[in-house]
C-alpha cells in the first residue's frame, strides 16, 4: 500500500505517512514484501506497536507492520518453562497470559507498551527486572537474504536498554518470535520503592502466605497488579495522550563523579551497580531542572513523570526532539551528565 498513514502505528500519534507499507501476518508475506521489485533499494522500517520510535517526517521507503500472532509452551524441564510468542503479540497481553497459565517470571514487566518482537531490541526493563533475565532465544528473518536465524543471548548482546538490534543489526532483521525461560523456582522481585509501597498498601492478601526470614512474600499476580497500578498512576495512556513511555535512559556514571555530585546535591537519587558505577534517576535530574509539566508548543513533559515526553495534540516528531534537546542541555549544564534518548529517532 502506498502513502500509508502511520498515525495509528506510533504511540506518539505523529501524523506521518509511509511511501510503502505492508502488514505482516505470516512470514511468507515478509519475504514477498522485501523481494518486491517496487521497493528494491528503498530504506526499510520495522514497526510493531510503534512504542519506541520518534518519526520526524514521512518515511520514504517500505514500512513492515509486524502483526504475527501466537503463543505456546514449547517445552519444559524440571527447572523452567520455555514459552514462545510471535513478534506481533502485544507485550502486556503476553505477560498476563503467562501468569494465567501458572508460569510467573515476567510480572515486573507488566503494562510496558509495544510488542514481543520489540522487547529484545530495547531489552525492556522495569522494577528490577530486564527482559534479558528471562530470555532464551529468538527467531529472526534477515531482510537481505530472507534466511531465518536463531539467536541466543550472546549473539543479541544485550545491554541497558540496548542490544545488537539497535546497533549493528538495526533494520537488518525482523524478529518473528521470542522464546523465554521462566524459572520454576520463582522468587519475587519487589525491592523498588514504588512497587514495595504499593504492595504494602494492598496488605497481607497479596502474599503467598509463606514467610521468609523477613516478611511475607508477594505472589506473582500481586506484583503484576501492583506494577499495573503504579504505572497507571504515573504514566499516561498512549491511547489518550501520545507518548513513548520513558524518553530517556537513566544515566550511569563512575563512583568519583557520583561523589562530587552527591556533595553538591545531597538528595540525588541513585542506584549502585554491580560494577561499582552508579545509576542516576533521569526523572529526578529533569525535575530538578524545572522541566516537569513544562510545554514547548504541543510537545510537553508530563506533569506526573518527568521522564515522559508527550504530544498534547498536533505536535511533530521534530518538536518532541527539540524539547528533548532542551532538557538534555539543561541537565548537562547543571549536573554534567549526558541524557540519552531511549526511542529510535528517525
Amino acid at each position: 500500500m502506498t502513502g500509508y498513514p502511520l498515525k495509528a502505528h506510533n504511540t506518539f500519534g505523529f501524523d506521518v505517512r509511509a511511501q510503502f507499507a505492508c502488514l505482516i501476518e505470516r512470514e511468507e508475506q515478509l519475504l514477498a514484501a522485501v523481494r518486491d521489485p517496487r521497493v528494491a533499494g528503498l530504506p526499510r522500517l520495522v514497526l510493531g506497536g510503534g512504542s519506541n520510535v520518534v518519526l520526524t517526517g514521512d518515511f520514504a521507503g517500505l514500512v513492515l507492520l509486524v502483526a504475527l500472532r501466537g503463543r505456546r509452551v514449547v517445552r519444559e524441564d524440571q527447572h523452567a518453562w520455555y514459552v514462545e510468542a510471535a513478534g506481533g503479540e502485544p507485550w502486556h497481553e503476553f505477560v498476563a497470559w503467562t501468569l494465567a497459565q501458572g508460569m510467573p517470571g515476567l510480572e515486573n514487566l507488566a503494562l510496558i507498551p509495544g510488542t514481543v518482537g520489540a522487547a529484545p531490541i530495547q531489552n525492556i526493563g522495569a522494577y528490577g527486572l530486564e527482559m534479558c533475565d528471562r530470555f532464551a532465544s529468538l527467531r529472526a528473518i534477515e531482510l537481505a537474504t530472507g534466511n531465518a536465524v536463531e539467536l541466543g543471548a550472546d549473539a543479541c548482546r544485550f545491554g541497558y536498554r540496548d542490544s545488537f538490534f539497535k546497533r549493528e543489526g538495526r533494520e537488518r532483521f525482523v524478529i518473528t518470535s521470542v522464546t523465554f525461560r521462566l524459572p520454576k523456582a520463582w522468587q519475587p522481585r519487589a525491592g523498588y520503592a514504588d512497587l514495595a509501597r504499593e504492595l504494602a498498601a494492598r496488605g497481607p492478601g497479596a502474599s503467598t502466605g509463606q514467610a521468609d526470614d523477613a516478611a511475607m512474600q508477594p505472589t506473582a499476580q500481586a506484583i503484576f497488579d501492583a506494577v499495573v497500578a503504579v504505572r497507571r498512576a504515573k504514566l499516561p495512556d498512549p491511547l489518550e495522550l501520545g507518548n513513548a513511555g520513558s524518553f530517556f535512559k537513566n544515566p550511569v556514571i563512575d563512583a568519583a563523579q557520583f561523589e562530587v555530585l552527591k556533595r553538591r546535591e545531597p538528595e540525588l537519587v541513585s542506584y549502585p551497580q554491580a560494577d561499582g558505577r552508579i545509576k542516576l534517576a533521569a526523572g529526578w535530574l529533569i525535575d530538578r531542572c524545572g522541566w516537569k509539566g513544562r510545554t514547548m508548543g504541543a510537545a510537553a513533559v508530563h506533569e506526573r513523570q518527568a521522564l515522559v515526553l508527550v504530544n498534547r495534540g498536533g505536535a511533530s516528531g521534530a518538536a518532541v526532539l527539540a524539547l528533548a534537546r532542551a532538557i538534555q542541555h539543561d541537565v548537562r549544564e547543571r549536573f554534567g551528565v549526558e541524557l540519552e534518548a531511549e526511542p529510535v529517532c528517525l
